[in-house]
């Protein structure tokens, strides 16, 4: 990889015209009333919202806006937005308005590309909190930008459009379009029926006429309106093998989505375009621009009857050789990092981490290339915690050097500069000197790193510095160093002390170092507190604003990093896309004016990488530390649990068939300033439970979910969105007869409402859907806040 300077960097040609429509599509039923209101707010300009719940039409009447209502004058762009960071949404923005081959400008030179850019961009499935919806529409002020969502979310600007279910006369005409025949008399009463029982929702029409078409008779005939809670395994009795190996490998995928040539292959379909598109006929598939995923109710139906997931083993190897063909292309990689990310969730859940690990690994250098670096990062930060359970330190080397490289790109030198550090320290011990000399050659963009000799504290910046060691510096005493108003505090040094790190405000406290102590190394407004370090301990890394609190770590516990807003403790995962191909080999060809090295405002590779300090990328998967709590076990349980090294914290279960196994626990952090509306702190539950949410971005929090009657490595990481006190999320329900303990055999959504003071919220679980039992405890909840972060 070449960097260059930023006189030295491509210039962006900006597009005559941009024209990315989706797919085409009939007219809507029944939404002349709806499509009109959009046209008129799309001419209007500015922010425009769709919401409404599931299977309402939201998809289907915004996909027809974009081919219909009249473009802006530079073009209309349509894009999705599942499971996708807003700088990810941004750099796709920007790379259909311009030719710039492998560049990713910063968010002010992106902001400057796009002024004067007017273009009319439709977004689906943009469940984003109001700030991120700001933060999108900034990086192209002279858009028009129109997201479909499930919650509104826009609030005192634009226009925002409930989309609610169909009327009586456009439920029935579409009953009439999908049996492909009018509507008999006689079928009018159960028509009626029908549509009141799907509370006109469009999917539910949908998926009753299609089972309609089924009839044994040759003739097609209504089902009874009672079976409308049933429709869902009355149709997979319908469906032959291949249709339902196909649904088994798209409801194991869940909300990701699949290309029909991976689908053909993985389960022996000859025509697999055709097979989906029938499955979406009967709505139990959904379509989009680059493949197919499951529709968001069927997983957990299809999971009662095939309680075992798809072929992991096989997934995995089928994404690895294909991510690692050399006709592959990082644009391809990124369209499926969703595809990739639930496979290696998958395969830690079924202990098998060595298959997120070369899933992971084979896609991260084409990720890397495709300059998404939010999905990049989530990428690194499951493959990190996979190369760890499974004990691969060659794994692990690659991906602390691979987030060394994502975190200097995205300006977060700080941290870079430790993860290229301990890089260059794990390609040592492995006696990998391509390694370690890739990860040398990238330190030199990032600040410098500690001298290994005695000396005085430095405070540049006016910062301020204290350092108590029962020795000086190398070998017995400690060193610290303090940059813009920071202070740093340590007991020892090298060898049987300790090194404590701080930049731009923050403070770092540890009690002992390398080889019998730990580092504790802080950035932008963030503190870091261990008790032990490398050999013996433990290394706590913060950057911008987070704050790491850990007991012990590298070969006695663990380790930490907390990026970007992110503060607790545990693992934020590392990595770069370099390390098997070495992208920071050649690194030094960078050049600066000041003679310091640094990354440029905007820098661009040749042939391979381009990056600016292009937004605020967060580190992949944090897991946060707590005491073991464990309680409303059951047979189908929903435990939302801060997992930390070693135990989980259970906050509020909903669970079916309830008994219960005891435990305790608390967490406290350190106070720091936020809105008293904030999410991320300490909470207590009202079973006593106490737990910790960590934030993971700007209205963004993020917390692992386990089932109760397993270890802390099972589970999925659950992100909640909002902000003012409003927020929301899904939690997985678990199947605890499953022989794992760990199949998930849906989702379910929930909402957390802050009080105003921050000193207590709701959290309001809604009952797991298309689940027979009983739920003991769905009801909402209040929960008292312990701390702040």
């Amino acid at each position: 990889m070449t960097l260059r300077t930023e006189r030295e960097r491509p210039r962006p040609v900006r597009r005559d015209r941009v024209e990315l429509l989706p797919r085409r599509l009939p007219q809507p039923v029944g939404r002349d009333a709806e499509f009109t209101a959009l046209a008129d707010a799309v001419r209007a300009g500015g922010l425009v919202q769709l919401f409404g719940p599931p299977g309402v039409g939201k998809s289907t009447l915004l996909r027809y806006a974009a081919r219909a209502i009249d473009p802006g004058p530079d073009g209309v762009l349509f894009l999705t937005a599942t499971h996708r960071e807003v700088g990810d949404l941004a750099q796709e923005l920007f790379e259909a308005c311009y030719t710039a081959t492998d560049y990713a400008p910063s968010p002010a030179e992106l902001r400057r590309l796009m002024a004067g850019v007017r273009i009319t961009v439709y977004m689906d499935n943009a469940d984003l909190t109001h700030e991120q919806l700001r933060e999108l529409s900034d990086a192209a002020p002279d858009a028009t930008f129109v997201f479909a969502g499930e919650d509104r979310s826009l609030l005192g600007e634009g226009t925002a459009l409930e989309v609610r279910g169909l009327d009586r006369e456009a439920g029935l005409a579409l009953l009439a379009r999908e049996l492909r025949r009018p509507l008999r008399e006689s079928e009018l009463p159960v028509g009626d029926d029908l549509w009141r029982a799907a509370h006109g929702r469009p999917l539910l029409l949908l998926r009753a006429a299609g089972l309609a078409r089924f009839h044994a008779s040759g003739e097609s005939e209504l089902p009874r309106p009672g079976t409308i809670a049933e429709l869902l395994p009355l149709l997979f009795d319908q469906l032959d093998t291949a249709a339902m190996s196909t649904l088994h490998l798209l409801a194991t995928l869940g909300d990701a989505e699949l290309g029909a040539p991976h689908i053909g292959e993985l389960t022996d379909v000859p025509d697999p375009d055709a097979l989906c598109g029938r499955l979406a006929d009967l709505g139990l598939a959904v379509v989009s621009e680059t493949g197919y995923r499951c529709a968001p109710d069927v997983a957990g139906a299809l999971r009662q009857r095939v309680s075992e997931p798809f072929s992991i083993e096989r997934l995995c190897d089928h994404l690895t050789r294909w991510a690692t063909q050399p006709t592959t292309t990082p644009a391809q990689v990124a369209a499926y990092s969703r595809a990739l990310e639930r496979a290696a969730e998958l395969a830690e859940s079924a202990d098998r981490p060595d298959l997120a690990v070369r899933v992971t690994r084979a896609a991260s250098p084409a990720l890397a290339r495709s300059l998404r670096f939010g999905a990049w990062g989530r990428l690194l930060g499951r493959g990190w915690v996979a190369a760890e359970r499974a004990g691969d330190r060659n794994a692990m080397a690659y991906f602390t050097h691979e987030e060394g490289i994502r975190t200097l790109l995205t300006g977060r030198r700080v941290i870079s500069a430790v993860l290229l550090a301990e890089a260059v320290v794990l390609w040592r011990q492995l006696g990998d000197t391509h390694g370690a000399q890739a990860a040398l050659h990238a330190q030199q963009y990032a600040p410098p790193p500690l001298p290994h000799t005695a000396a005085p504290p430095v405070a540049p910046d006016a910062g301020g510095s204290t350092a108590t060691a029962s020795g000086a510096g190398h070998g017995t005493g400690g060193q610290a160093l303090t940059g813009d108003g920071g202070g740093s505090q340590l007991a020892a040094g090298h060898g049987g002390g300790g090194h404590a790190v701080t930049g731009d405000g923050g403070g770092s406290q540890l009690a002992a170092g390398h080889g019998g102590g730990g580092h504790a190394l802080t950035g932008d407004g963030g503190g870091s507190q261990l008790a032990a370090g490398h050999g013996g301990g433990g290394h706590a890394l913060t950057g911008d604003g987070g704050a790491s609190h850990i007991a012990a770590g590298h070969g006695g516990a663990g380790q930490v990093a907390a990026g970007h807003g992110a503060g607790a403790s545990g693992h934020a995962a590392a990595g770069h896309g370099a390390a098997s191909q070495h992208v920071a080999a050649h690194m030094s060809q960078l050049a600066t004016p000041s003679g310091v090295a640094q990354v440029p405002h905007g820098v661009a590779q040749t042939g391979s990488l381009a990056a600016g300090t292009a937004g605020t990328a967060h580190a992949g998967t944090a897991i946060v530390a707590g005491a073991a709590v464990a309680k409303g076990a059951s047979l189908l349980t929903v435990i939302l649990a801060v997992v930390a090294a070693v135990a989980a914290v259970a906050i509020g279960g909903i669970a079916y068939q309830q008994k219960h196994q005891d435990g305790s626990g608390s967490d406290a952090s350190s106070s720091s300033t936020q809105e008293p509306t904030d999410l991320a702190g300490a909470w207590q539950d009202s079973q006593g439970n106490a737990f910790k949410i960590v934030a993971a971005g700007p209205g963004s929090y993020v917390f692992r979910v386990v089932p109760p009657c397993s270890g802390t490595s099972s589970g999925e990481t659950v992100q909640v969105t909002g902000s003012g006190g409003s927020y929301r999320g899904s939690a997985p329900v678990f199947d605890q007869n499953s022989a794992d303990c760990g199949a998930v055999l849906t989702h379910t959504d929930f909402t957390i409402t802050v009080a105003a003071d921050g000193a207590s919220a709701s959290y309001e679980p809604a009952a797991p859907p298309d689940l027979q039992g009983e739920c003991h405890n769905c009801g909402p909840q209040t929960w008292t806040r312990l701390s702040y972060p």
